[in-house]
């Protein structure tokens, strides 16, 4: 079972190119800071405008520069299944841990053909599966019962739930097995999804504040419930701040504020409004991110 502060990395872009060294430093940030995970090229890894060169050399770099150190889980997730089970194939063979299946976008399937695609994955490729529900960025809400059902197949093996429905959540705790991890995917409800009986975040916020992120969910699963409780009312402000514009431009800006990236985007996504980037620098010095 995947618990805990899992970070969904960004990938820095220097001249249009994948930036190599910047990329093993936000790495190695990240697990110094505690995280229990990795995911490169998920949304916040710009998967949807990277080639599918660079998106296999992204997870190459990952594997190779974690070490073991801690799991990676392979975003792999595409709106054409044969594609998906490409990408997910290639991530089982360079040794991640995981991979994390975004529900397919644009074409709107429906939940039998959204289980139909998971099942086709699942059977073509031996390693464990993350669901992966976001139904504010592809157009497509999977059901409960969906994830319930899906559950059930042997290396489907937990869920990110991003769809903000604590309701949701709550049922598919109680409604699957002991062995399937529900993982907040939204930074600003990672406490209240814990305390329904999730086991962690994929978080964007821990590329920013990693150890903040960690400590919150160390605290949570050794009940230290005060301390987590605390630590997420801290962490309102720069989970909030960090949505003001479309993931991962709030993020991926802050970084570069901090001197670990370039503040460089593939179009569609471009830089920030000078008015939200002030209102981000005013978070990141309250939490000494910046000076």
């Amino acid at each position: 079972m995947f618990s805990g502060a899992i970070v969904a990395i960004v990938t820095p872009f220097k001249g249009g190119k994948v930036d190599e060294k910047a990329y093993r430093g936000l790495i190695n940030f990240v697990i110094e800071g505690g995280v229990n995970g990795i995911v490169p090229c998920g949304t916040t890894g710009e998967s949807a405008t990277l080639s599918h060169k660079d998106h296999e050399r992204v997870i190459d770099i990952t594997v190779e520069e974690v070490n073991k150190r801690v799991p990676v889980i392979a975003g792999t997730g595409s709106n054409s299944t044969e594609e998906a089970i490409r990408l997910t194939r290639h991530a089982k063979q360079i040794g991640t841990d995981a991979a994390l299946l975004i529900t397919p976008y644009y074409n709107k399937p429906t939940q039998k053909g959204l289980y139909e695609h998971y099942k086709a994955v699942a059977s073509a490729c031996e390693i464990p599966l993350i669901l992966y529900n976001v139904p504010g960025r592809t157009g497509v809400n999977m059901a409960t019962e969906t994830v319930i059902e899906l559950s059930k197949i042997d290396n489907i093996v937990g869920i990110k739930e991003a769809s903000g429905d604590l309701v949701k959540c709550s049922q598919i705790v109680r409604d699957t097995g002991d062995d399937f991890c529900v993982l907040s995917g939204e930074d600003s409800l990672n406490y209240p999804i814990m305390c329904c009986g999730g086991t962690g975040a994929i978080s964007v916020t821990a590329n920013v504040l990693p150890d903040k992120l960690s400590a919150l969910c160390k605290a949570w699963n050794s009940r230290d419930v005060k301390t987590a409780q605390k630590l997420h009312l801290d962490l309102l402000d720069i989970n909030q701040v960090l949505f003001i514009e479309t993931n991962p431009i709030p993020v991926k800006t802050a970084l570069a504020m901090m001197g670990k990236v370039v503040e460089e985007f593939k179009l569609p996504l471009c830089p920030m409004s000078e008015a939200n980037k002030k209102r981000l620098a005013e978070v990141l010095r309250r939490h000494s991110c910046i000076s």
